[in-house]
């Protein structure tokens, strides 16, 4: 069985604040999604193989096409410390641009997130995902929680336990209420160490040895690809035949957090729901 140390711990808080990723296919389907109302326990996986890749921190542009008033999200190359034509254009226009240019570049929003493993204890509203790892997907205010139990205020209490899937470890319990027009997490937290029924010594060798490769979870676009999406969803020119250019990026995600989140899928949702999601995703 592989086994979790206090030294994969110390990679995991240090790669939190350096993280250099790339991308890869999709998978929105693994991405865990909450509602509103519900209470989502999971136990957060480490990668003990690579501690370092224990999250994903990553940034995207999301807008409806001005094209053809589909929704566009795209990772951002800041995620890897590259260029970026998205936040060019946006930063260009918003600060030199006419009235009307800065008020379109401003449908262009930023989002912040990451992604972990995690196994779900319990899923209020998808039972058949209990039992099973999934991706939590998740923005700044369930950040701001795990960054305490691990590195901050509240790590004396809980620390490497969170990361601990015997009986020793922790559960991370996600409330996710409404506060005006949007969902709220500031009520998630951490629980007292707890066994998890139906998970023994081999079932946590197993989430051990085959974490998911949260690098690869979302498609990344070159410097290029991302200026002919520009062209096409955001100027509405007229580009090559190239399918990259042609073919809208993906449908809408569901509600969901960082949970995700880095939540996802392509379920279709009108421009209220849209609204959610995006202001929803933990900030």
């Amino acid at each position: 069985m592989t086994t979790y140390t206090n030294s994969m711990f110390d990679k995991i808080k240090s790669a939190m604040t350096s993280q250099n990723n790339q991308g890869g296919n999709s998978r929105y389907k693994d991405i865990l999604k909450t509602e509103v109302g519900n209470v989502y326990t999971v136990r957060l996986i480490p990668n003990v193989e690579s501690p370092e890749k224990t999250f994903f921190h990553y940034f995207t542009h999301a807008w409806e096409s001005f094209a053809t008033g589909q929704y566009m999200s795209q990772v951002s190359p800041h995620t890897f410390q590259q260029k970026d034509p998205i936040a060019e254009t946006r930063f260009s226009l918003g600060k030199h641009g006419t009235d009307e240019e800065k008020a379109k570049a401003s449908k262009i929003m930023r989002r912040e997130n990451w992604l972990v493993n995690v196994y779900v204890v319990s899923d209020p509203a998808h039972p058949e995902n209990n039992g099973k790892p999934k991706l939590l997907r998740y923005g700044k205010q369930l950040h701001k929680i795990i960054t305490d139990a691990i590195t901050g205020e509240d790590s004396d209490e809980f620390g490497a336990r969170v990361f601990d899937l015997t009986e020793k470890g922790c559960n991370f319990k996600i409330k996710v209420e409404r506060q005006g027009e949007y969902p709220t997490y500031v009520s998630s937290r951490f629980a007292s160490p707890t066994s998890i029924d139906g998970l023994d010594e081999n079932g946590i060798s197993q989430l051990l040895e085959n974490p998911s490769d949260l690098e690869s979870v979302f498609p990344v676009k070159s410097y290029d690809e991302l200026k002919e999406v520009l062209d096409e969803h955001f100027h509405c020119r007229s580009t090559s035949s190239d399918p990259v250019a042609t073919t809208p990026t993906k449908s809408k995600p569901a509600p969901e957090p960082a949970v995700a989140s880095v939540g996802s899928s392509a379920d279709p949702l009108d421009d209220d729901k849209v609204k959610e999601l995006l202001e929803g995703l933990g900030d």
